[in-house]
C-alpha cells in the first residue's frame, strides 16, 4: 500500500475555505493572502474583478484586498475599486534588493532636489489620462461599458508601447476608478486639485488642467496641502511657481493641523512624536483663503453668505474652546448631509452642463492618493465627518457633503497619473501603500541620499566598532542599524528585521517627521530672495495667528527611546497599515505600567 502523502494543518484549513466559499457561489475558491507579512507572496486575483482586459491582467497587481462574501444584493463588490498597479517582475525586485545592499549613498547637492513638472509629466506626450468616449441615451448599460472599456484598453496600449516599464512610475489601471473621477469632473462646478507641499509637482497631472480648463471650462483651484511641512519661503516659491507657469489657476494655501513658524525646528525632533488632543479641525488654515477664491468664481452667482458665516463660528468656538485644553471634539454642531454614490458612476447620466443648479455650488476634490482631500473636507466642515488614513486606496467611491445648504463638496478617490517619476519617489509620497511594497530598501535609499537619515536618527553603523569612526552607509546598513535601535527582531531567529525597519522609516517620511521637501527649479540660487518675500513674512504671521501658542498648545511630544523595552508605545507590524483616524485623541503620556511592560507595546500605532 503507498505511503499516504503529507497533509498539514493549513492546507486542510485552505481546502475548508475553498469549500466554503464555492459554496457562496465565487469561483474557484480564490482568496488572498493579505496575512503575509512582507506583502511579497503573489495574490491569487478574484475573478470578480472586471475593470481591466485580458491584455494586461497578467501584468497587473491589485491591492488592498477587502474580504468578500459573495457579491450583494445589488451586485456591489467591495474590491471594484482596489489599486491595480503594473507588477514589478521578480527579477527587477531581486536586482533592486543586490543594489540595497551594495551600493553606496553618496548625499546629493541642492540642485537635484529641484523637480520642474516637463521632466516629470512631458507635457503633450502619451502621458494623458483617459478620457470618457462619446455616448447617447440610445445606448444601454452593457453597451457603454463595453465601449469605455475598449478605449480604456486603447489608452493603456498607447502608454505601454512608447515607455518600457522601467521609465513609467506607477499609475492607475482600474477603470473603475477612472470613472468615479468622470463622474466628479461632470458633477462639479469647481474643481479642487489638492496636492502635497513637499512635492506639488507629483500630484500636479498638465493633462487634468488643460481638460479642466479647457474643454470643460471649468475654474480649476489648487490646494497646496500641509504646509505645515515644509519652510514658508519654499512654500511661497512654489506658489509664484504655478502662477507663472499655469496663470489660469487660483491657488489655496492649506493645512488642517497649522503649526507656529516661529517655534524654532529641532532637528532631533524627529525622535519625537505628538499627540493632538481637543478641536483640531476647527484650526484649520485655508477656508478663508478658499471662500474669496470660490467668491471670485462664481462672482455672485451663488449666496455663499452662509458658508462665511460657518467660518466664524468654526473660528469663535476654536477660540473659545482653547481654554481648558481637555474638551472633546464637538460632535452636535450642524449635520452634515452625506451621500453615498457607489454605483452613479456607471450610469449614463452625462455632464451637467447647468453651471449652479438650484442656487448650490458642486466643489469637486480630486487629487493623488495621501495628499489630505478628506482631511481637507474635515477641515472645511470643522469636525471629522470623513475616514481619514494613510493607506492608499482608502477612500473608494466619491460621496457628497453639504457644507452648507448652498455649497456642496464631493470626495473623489485618490487616482495615480502616469508619469516618469522615479518609484521609489511615489513610495515616499505615499501613493503606494507601504505595508504591501516587495522591496521598500531602495526607497529608503532614495530617502537617506537626500537628508541625513543616520544623523537625525542617531544611527549606529551595524559593523562599526568604533563609534566615533567613518563607516560607508548602504540602504541595508541604514535599516539594520534602524532595527537594532528600535530591537526589531524576527520571531524565529531573533535576527535584526531590516523589512520591518524599512517601513518604518517609511512611514516617518509619510508622516512627516523625515520630511523630505522638493524645490522649484532655480530655487537654490534665488532662496535668500524668497526668505525675504513680503509674501513669506504674512504666511508666517497667519501661521502664528492660526497655530496654537503658548498655553493654548494641545499637542505633547514624548521622546522615543531608543530601545524598546522603555517606550509606552510600539511601531506597529509591517503589514498593518494605518487604518485609524489621524485626528484621534490619545491617552496622556506618563503610565509607569506601560513604560515597565515590554507587552504593552504592541497594542499602540507609532511610525
Amino acid at each position: 500500500m503507498p505511503r499516504k502523502k503529507p497533509f498539514s494543518v493549513k492546507q486542510k484549513k485552505k481546502q475548508l475555505q475553498d469549500k466554503r466559499e464555492r459554496k457562496r457561489g465565487l469561483q474557484d475558491g480564490l482568496r488572498s493572502s493579505s496575512n503575509s507579512r512582507s506583502g511579497s507572496r503573489e495574490r491569487r486575483e478574484e475573478q470578480t474583478d472586471t475593470s481591466d482586459g485580458e491584455s494586461v491582467t497578467h501584468h497587473i497587481r491589485r491591492l488592498n484586498q477587502q474580504p468578500s462574501q459573495g457579491l450583494g444584493p445589488r451586485g456591489y463588490d467591495p474590491n471594484r475599486y482596489r489599486l491595480h498597479f503594473e507588477r514589478d517582475s521578480r527579477e527587477e525586485v531581486e536586482r533592486r534588493k543586490r543594489a540595497a545592499r551594495e551600493q553606496v549613498l553618496q548625499p546629493v547637492s541642492a540642485e537635484l532636489l529641484e523637480l520642474d513638472i516637463r521632466e516629470v509629466y512631458q507635457p503633450g506626450s502619451v502621458l494623458d489620462f483617459p478620457r470618457r468616449p462619446p455616448w447617447s441615451y440610445e445606448m444601454s448599460k452593457e453597451q457603454l461599458m463595453s465601449q469605455e472599456e475598449r478605449s480604456f484598453q486603447e489608452y493603456l496600449g498607447k502608454i505601454h508601447g512608447a515607455y518600457t516599464s522601467e521609465k513609467l512610475s506607477y499609475f492607475e489601471h482600474n477603470l473603475e476608478t477612472w470613472r468615479q473621477l468622470w463622474r466628479v469632473l461632470e458633477m462639479s462646478d469647481i474643481v479642487l486639485l489638492i496636492t502635497d507641499i513637499r512635492h506639488p509637482v507629483v500630484n500636479f497631472p498638465p493633462a487634468l488642467y488643460e481638460y479642466v480648463t479647457g474643454e470643460l471650462g471649468l475654474a480649476l483651484v489648487l490646494v497646496l496641502n500641509k504646509v505645515d511641512l515644509a519652510p514658508p519661503a519654499l512654500v511661497v516659491a512654489w506658489k509664484h511657481y504655478f502662477h507663472q507657469h499655469y496663470p489660469q489657476l487660483h491657488i489655496v494655501l492649506f493645512t488642517s493641523f497649522p503649526r507656529d513658524p516661529r517655534t524654532p525646528q529641532d532637528p532631533s525632533s524627529v525622535l519625537k512624536k505628538s499627540r493632538r488632543r481637543g478641536r483640531g479641525w476647527t484650526r484649520a488654515l485655508g477656508p478663508e483663503q478658499l471662500l474669496r477664491a470660490c467668491e471670485a468664481i462664481t462672482a455672485g452667482k451663488v449666496d455663499l453668505s452662509s458658508w462665511r458665516e460657518k467660518i466664524a463660528r468654526d473660528v469663535a468656538g476654536a477660540t473659545w474652546g482653547n481654554g481648558s485644553g481637555e474638551e472633546e471634539e464637538d460632535e452636535d454642531g450642524p449635520a452634515v448631509l452625506v451621500e453615498q454614490q457607489t454605483d452613479s458612476a456607471m450610469e449614463p447620466t452625462g455632464p451637467t452642463r447647468e453651471r449652479y443648479k438650484d442656487g448650490v455650488v458642486t466643489i469637486g476634490c480630486v487629487g493623488f492618493p495621501n495628499v489630505g482631500k478628506s482631511s481637507l473636507i474635515n477641515g472645511l466642515v470643522g469636525r471629522k465627518v470623513v475616514s481619514v488614513s494613510r493607506t492608499p486606496g482608502h477612500t473608494r467611491y466619491f460621496q457628497t457633503y453639504f457644507l452648507t445648504p448652498s455649497v456642496k463638496l464631493c470626495d473623489c478617490p485618490g487616482l495615480i497619473f502616469p508619469s516618469l517619476l522615479p518609484r521609489q519617489l511615489q513610495v515616499l509620497a505615499g501613493i503606494y501603500p507601504i505595508a504591501q511594497i516587495q522591496e521598500p530598501y531602495t526607497a529608503v535609499g532614495y530617502l537617506a541620499s537626500r537628508i541625513p537619515v543616520q544623523v537625525l536618527l542617531h544611527l549606529r553603523h551595524p559593523e562599526a566598532k568604533d563609534p566615533s569612526a567613518e563607516h560607508p552607509w548602504c540602504a541595508w546598513d541604514i535599516c539594520e542599524a534602524w532595527a537594532e535601535k528600535r530591537g526589531y527582531k524576527t520571531a524565529k531567529a531573533a535576527r535584526n528585521d531590516v523589512y520591518r525597519a524599512a517601513n518604518s522609516l517609511l512611514r516617518l517620511a509619510l508622516d512627516g517627521r523625515l520630511s523630505l521637501c522638493f524645490h522649484p527649479p532655480g530655487y537654490s540660487e534665488q532662496k535668500g530672495t524668497w526668505e525675504s518675500h513680503p509674501e513669506t513674512t504674512e504666511l508666517v504671521v497667519l501661521q502664528g495667528r492660526v497655530g496654537p501658542s503658548g498655553d493654548e498648545e494641545e499637542e505633547e511630544e514624548e521622546e522615543l527611546s531608543s530601545s524598546c523595552e522603555e517606550e509606552g508605545e510600539e511601531d506597529r507590524d509591517a503589514d498593518e497599515e494605518g487604518e485609524g483616524d489621524e485626528d484621534t485623541p490619545t491617552s496622556a503620556p506618563g503610565s509607569s505600567l506601560a513604560a515597565r511592560n515590554p507587552y504593552a507595546l504592541l497594542g499602540e500605532d507609532e511610525c
